[in-house]
């Protein structure tokens, strides 16, 4: 029966607009995710962060979750507006000693921390400045960068600089469906460029701190397709590609963009800005949800293409995403090639379901546990054709505020009560806990 390496992590993932709440606590400065979720008609039924899991108070008792479950490791992310309320200065002492007790916690309870420095909360006071399509960002994310490392670094072993730079650009500054709500095709390319140099200085940075730290980004990296396979659509699909998964993966494997768009970032690249990249990964993070299908269109705002709909016959998540576990599969073999074997991660692979408790409590969701079994499943595969595939973070540990979307849809291995706050472990908890213990699938059923 196949199983994963003994080494192999197994562990869960959150960041902290999701389920820290605590907006206005300790210090803490205002997101743009603050601002955004209260502005009218951005998120579903006028829904904020502001509480969300009210992980910020009872994160002992989500460490505690992640021990009963046996996992190896916990991707979190950091709070910047907590560290550095207006972007920049003097450390907020608070917010630094909130993210040290979480560490010592999960170092206590046997778990790894892995900490991602950015998952899209940036301090409003950054933005209104020009936020990351202002090159002077750059800087500022270094320097928090740096002040975070030298108060955790040594106790952590993995560090995400960025998490899933791609949507942040393309939903929030292009489509305007996420803070900050921009829609600009040269802001969007801008930013996308500036994230890629704040990753490859930082790794710089941080690596004169901690020569021993390995240092990756979580990409979005899902499968594109084509719709067809007429030679316009596969066209379509190569640019869509390269815009979207390659320019975030080029500049730090080969120095370069794509040359399918290389063009579109050539106002914004500076001598030396690939350079800095290059080299800068250790590892690279995939966060895997679904297929994407493109078609040819021509007069459309981003490369004569666009997003075809999802079959209504295919079989799909609570977010309407079709539930494709090859196109994982597909990806694994196709970064294994195209990058000369580096080392991968899964850092995210989850599903929405519509789980509700019955009359006794129980959630069981075993729609969830067969779209997590199913992607294991392709894991294995890829690592048995010889991808140099480390370990699998399921999104989420618990429910949480799912950005625009608000509290609607539950991604959660733990269902939260957010009127109460009470965690309630659901079916999928107890199955990943049996397969992060055997490293067999088979058996956790």
């Amino acid at each position: 029966m196949p199983r994963f390496p003994d080494s192999f992590l197994f562990g869960t993932a959150t960041s902290s607009y999701q389920i820290e709440g605590a907006v206005a606590v300790d210090g803490r400065g205002e997101s743009i995710w603050d601002r955004f979720a209260h502005s009218q008609g951005k998120v579903a039924n006028g829904e904020t962060g502001d509480v969300a899991a009210d992980h910020y108070h009872r994160f002992r008792d989500d460490v505690e979750l992640l021990e009963q479950a046996e996992l190896d490791a916990y991707r979190f992310s950091i709070s910047w507006p907590r560290i550095q309320p207006n972007g920049s200065g003097v450390a907020n002492s608070a917010g630094l000693d909130f993210y040290d007790r979480l560490v010592d916690e999960l170092l206590a309870a046997g778990v790894e921390p892995w900490a991602c420095l950015f998952h899209w909360d940036l301090p409003q006071a950054l933005q209104d400045r020009g936020g990351w399509a202002n090159r002077d960002t750059v800087g500022r994310f270094i320097d928090y960068a740096v002040v975070m490392v030298e108060a955790l670094g040594d106790r952590l072993q993995h560090c995400l600089i960025l998490n899933e730079p791609s949507i942040f650009a393309l939903l929030g500054h292009l489509v305007g469906h996420h803070a900050p709500g921009v829609r600009d095709l040269d802001q969007c390319i801008a930013v996308s460029h500036h994230l890629n140099l704040a990753t490859g200085l930082t790794a710089q940075a941080l690596r004169s701190i901690s020569s021993e730290l390995q240092i990756g980004n979580a990409l979005a990296l899902n499968w594109i397709d084509s719709l067809t396979d007429s030679a316009v659509d596969r066209d379509a699909a190569a640019r869509r590609c390269a815009f979207m998964n390659h320019a975030y993966l080029e500049p730090f494997f080969k120095g370069t963009y794509p040359e399918l768009v290389r063009d579109m970032f050539q106002d914004y690249v500076l001598d030396g800005d690939l350079e800095n990249c290059r080299g800068q990964l250790d590892f690279i993070g995939v966060n895997y949800y679904t297929r994407l299908r493109v078609e040819a269109r021509r007069g459309t705002r981003l490369l004569d293409s666009s997003m075809a709909s999802v079959d209504r016959r295919a079989r799909k998540t609570e977010m309407g995403w079709e539930i494709y576990p090859r196109g994982l599969l597909q990806q694994l073999l196709d970064l294994d090639d195209r990058y000369e074997h580096p080392t991968l991660y899964i850092t995210e692979n989850g599903a929405a379901v519509a789980d509700e408790p019955d009359d006794d409590g129980k959630v069981a969701d075993l729609e969830r546990i067969r779209f997590l079994e199913s992607h294991l499943e392709v894991c294995l595969e890829a690592i048995e054709q010889g991808v140099d595939l480390r370990g699998f973070f399921a999104w989420s540990l618990i429910d949480n505020f799912e950005w625009a979307e608000g509290y609607g849809k539950r991604f959660g291995l733990v269902r939260v009560d957010f009127e109460t706050q009470e965690r309630i472990p659901k079916d999928s908890y107890s199955w990943f806990q049996r397969v992060a213990r055997s490293g067999e699938l088979r058996e956790a059923r």
